[in-house]
């Protein structure tokens, strides 16, 4: 659990660090690393990585295989440890608190620094590796694809899209990233898919949302994977977030992609609020969108 790896930052010694580091280095080039090879990616004698292995195998930092050679390789909470290390050091995080969200390709924590904020790790890969090799085109870059790799691309667009469309996009603010990992800005509010809408506001919510896809567009990027599910609402608005399959505006398939973001909100506003939801040309509409023309009284 992520809880008890953050109490392990406590409890790991320097060389316990260099092993971590040694393994990650290694699963560059395999999904597991030869015992063998270990003294030479940590920069450990032979005696301590024995050592080391143990102590953190103690921990479920790393995991060992032994079929057609022993070989070693980190566990996510391996590669936890080495992304709170090093937010540590910079003192982006101070303290760790409670779970705030935890699904199929993200765990998200609430931290402390000099206001709460929010810790989100990625896990794409890590049960559904295939489906996220075929769906992310950048895990076409090279031979091999370790689920870490994958994570860390993953951490790394969803934060450079954060950085280009905050403030002008209603986003969690970006405040630091380490490999998997993005620390921003707590949000508050409600996901829209638990939100309970009066009357009065489903229109109102809805066009929130289509500005915010317009003003992103502007700002050259595409979710590609919007839906109710991250979206928060609250008193303040609205707010987008979950961007790391997000594709700027350039990519061949964004307007089709924009397309079906308009299309989902669109649906699920009309599947829950049939009696008040407008029902728009979405073709149109995400035309509009695109233009950042769009207004209420034209697109319905």
């Amino acid at each position: 659990m992520v809880q008890n790896v953050a109490g392990h930052l406590t409890e790991l010694e320097p060389e316990d660090f260099h092993l971590l580091s040694g393994l990650e280095h290694g699963m560059r080039f395999s999904r597991w690393v030869a015992k063998s090879k270990i003294p030479e990616f940590s920069r450990l004698t032979e005696e301590e990585v024995e050592y080391r292995i143990d102590q953190t195998m103690d921990r479920e930092l790393v995991e060992r295989k032994t079929i057609q050679y022993e070989g070693y390789r980190l566990t996510f909470e391996g590669y936890d440890v080495l992304a709170l290390k090093a937010f540590a050091e910079r003192e982006t995080v101070e303290g760790f608190g409670a779970p705030l969200g935890v699904g199929k390709e993200s765990d998200v924590f609430e931290v402390q620094s000099y206001r709460p904020m929010a810790l989100k790790f990625h896990r794409e890969g890590y049960t559904n590796f295939r489906e996220v090799q075929k769906e992310r085109d950048y895990t076409s870059e090279k031979d091999h694809i370790s689920w870490f790799y994958t994570a860390r691309k993953a951490a790394e667009r969803e934060y450079e899209a954060l950085e280009s469309l905050y403030p002008d996009v209603s986003v969690p603010r970006p405040v630091d990233q380490n490999r998997h990992a993005i620390v921003m800005e707590k949000i508050d509010g409600v996901e829209l898919s638990r939100a309970k809408l009066e009357e009065g506001q489903v229109v109102g919510v809805l066009d929130l949302i289509l500005e915010e896809l317009a003003t992103a567009y502007d700002a050259g990027y595409v979710h590609a994977d919007i839906s109710e599910y991250n979206i928060f609402v609250s008193e303040g608005g609205i707010t987008l977030f979950d961007w790391p399959q997000s594709v700027p505006t350039e990519h061949e398939h964004a307007r089709e992609l924009l397309g079906r973001d308009v299309e989902n909100i669109v649906s699920y506003f009309q599947r829950k609020y049939p009696q008040t939801a407008p029902e728009p040309d979405v073709e149109a509409l995400a035309d509009a969108v695109a233009a950042d023309e769009f207004t209420t009284s034209e697109a319905y």
